[in-house]
């Protein structure tokens, strides 16, 4: 029997994975795509409270001090997103580390990333928002900044609004074809053009490539779609190129996995691992003075009790992205809703996790209205030995056990401390709320936006990939994820990680074509695949002067 075979492999089929997907597909190279998921229509979605229905393409990864909530699924985090989609500040590219050293790549800097975020942006694309458009909670923290001498903006957004129904199910997929993933313009332009995705492809290790030609040989093995514990198959494909983009809690696994048959991998792998400084916290609103104080009401009997109504993230402050600002005190705080089952993670009065103050607060969960805090953290996270199987250890669909740990250092609490303190400052406001973080004793800090855990730079003892998101001293290998972004961002992820990712296509291109494959390579816009402008031109000067890889 023939063994199996690609010119490009992808693991991973988020934003980015689908990416290089499209772009290398319709470059003429025959692309394979592993997903561990499975793989769901828009109409198969389920918008309600079963128990089975958000194991089902989501999962919760508890480590030492962090939980991740992490999509699963053809799509991937982008098919659970919120779909808020920002350009990280400026300042953010020029972070540096307690020594002075660069965080980020000297190449990539906001002016440098701006042709790619527009590519993304057309390509999603992404819709500015008017007040119209957001929620009554959303309207509730403008009208909170705004009376406590801040401003609040509406935050842009991956949805088309023409067929958004404001249903608020976005974590369970959207089934009215309204959020823009990677299921309604990458992936389908990818399959377009030959590539073949396939779900409930478990990746487990990489190795070199016995046959003549290819690079790497990866193992995979196929799960059950009814219980994801469960495989069903094993199998090996050889991949002139591969790019990894199984997530920022994925990529190091496998990665620290392979190590020993790979000669090695660098030390950063598995290192400096981000939650992106999120902060959430829950301010329980006084019905009668959000009437009073705000002059709001949605009827002439309830001043708010939306926190459930409208899409999950709105609108925004910015006022504390100012570059100047010293580090760890800069953030956005964002109106965010979370689905009732995280409601346990409000901590009462006396810091406590149940009981009749919990009791009592969680009866008046209409009256809440959740903040995210996306701060700068120190990326003090780092991933253990990596299990014998997988990303994780799997407990049952939709529920691990990783092995990443993270204790928070002093810079990234000064960072929370800020946010808090600037949230009550607007909040609690002449008695308008009660603000209360997350209670960490129960899960840790949470995150949906892991971040640098294999990540991009200039200095191998601070990065595991070079500024064209290959490993180091392994050709051929790409990393297009979360983790491959080098710091948090102190806004939400996906835009950046989707740029990178269109950023790192021509060096991936340009490495397939020196394995033979031969290429036709142009970024373009996959509903269309019309060129992109300015990112054209760029992209060829990229190629060429990435030309002689190493």
């Amino acid at each position: 029997m023939s063994p199996q075979t690609t010119d490009v492999l992808v693991v991973g089929s988020g934003f980015g994975g689908a990416i290089p997907a499209y772009h290398l597909a319709a470059a003429g190279a025959r692309v394979t795509v592993l997903e561990r998921g499975p793989r769901l229509a828009t109409e198969e979605f389920s918008h309600d409270l079963n128990l089975g229905a958000y194991p089902r393409i989501v999962d919760v990864i508890k480590g030492d001090g962090i939980s991740v909530v992490a999509g699963n699924c053809v799509g991937g985090g982008s098919v659970v997103y919120f779909a808020a989609s920002l350009r990280a500040p400026s300042f953010v590219f020029g972070r540096r580390d307690p020594a002075g050293r660069r965080l980020w790549p000297s190449t990539i800097t906001r002016a440098t990333l701006d042709p790619w975020y527009d590519q993304v942006e057309q390509a999603l694309p992404v819709t500015r928002l008017d007040w119209t458009d957001v929620s009554y909670a959303g309207g509730v923290l403008a009208a909170a900044c705004d009376r406590a001498g801040h401003t609040c903006n509406p935050v842009p957004v991956a949805v088309d609004r023409a067929r958004c129904t404001d249903c608020n199910w976005m974590l369970s997929g959207c089934r009215f074809g309204a959020k823009r993933s990677m299921l309604l313009n990458y992936l389908p332009a990818a399959e377009a053009h030959g590539a073949e995705i396939r779900p409930l492809h478990e990746v487990q290790l990489v190795r070199p490539s016995t046959e003549p030609g290819y690079r790497y040989a990866v193992d995979w093995t196929t799960l059950d779609g009814g219980d994801y514990t469960c495989p069903t198959g094993v199998g090996t494909i050889h991949t002139r190129t591969l790019v990894l983009a199984a997530g920022a809690v994925g990529t190091p696994v496998l990665l620290q996995r392979s190590a020993p048959l790979l000669g090695g991998v660098p030390a950063a792998v598995g290192g400096w691992f981000s939650g992106n400084g999120d902060r959430v916290s829950v301010a329980e609103l006084d019905e009668g003075k959000v009437r009073s104080l705000l002059g709001l009401s949605r009827s002439d009997t309830v001043a708010y009790q939306a926190l459930p109504i409208g899409m999950p993230i709105t609108s925004a402050s910015y006022d504390r992205l100012d570059a100047a600002a010293p580090e760890f005190s800069r953030f956005t705080l964002q109106q965010i809703y979370f689905p009732t089952v995280t409601n346990t993670l409000a901590r009462t009065a006396a810091g406590l996790w149940s009981g009749a103050d919990k009791k009592r607060m969680r009866a008046r969960w209409r009256s809440w209205l959740t903040v995210l805090a996306m701060t700068e953290d120190e990326a003090e996270g780092r991933f253990g030995a990596p299990p014998l199987t997988g990303s994780f250890t799997r407990l049952a669909n939709g529920i691990g056990l990783g092995t990443m740990r993270f204790t928070p250092g002093a810079g990234t609490r000064r960072g929370w401390d800020a946010a808090d303190a600037h949230t009550r400052s607007i909040l609690e406001k002449d008695g308008l709320a009660t603000v209360r973080p997350w209670d960490e004793h129960v899960t840790g800090t949470v995150t949906a936006h892991p971040l640098a855990s294999c990540r991009t730079g200039d200095s191998a003892a601070l990065s595991a990939l070079d500024d064209l998101h290959e490993l180091r001293s392994h050709p051929g290998i790409f990393v297009t994820d979360g983790s491959a972004v080098p710091t948090s961002l102190t806004v939400n992820p996906s835009l950046t990680i989707a740029a990178l990712a269109e950023r790192a296509c021509p060096a991936i291109a340009a490495r397939c074509a020196q394995s033979g494959v031969a290429l036709r390579y142009a970024p373009s816009d996959p509903l269309t695949g019309r060129a992109q402008g300015g990112a054209v031109a760029y992209a060829a000067r990229e190629l060429a002067a990435r030309a002689a890889l190493g």
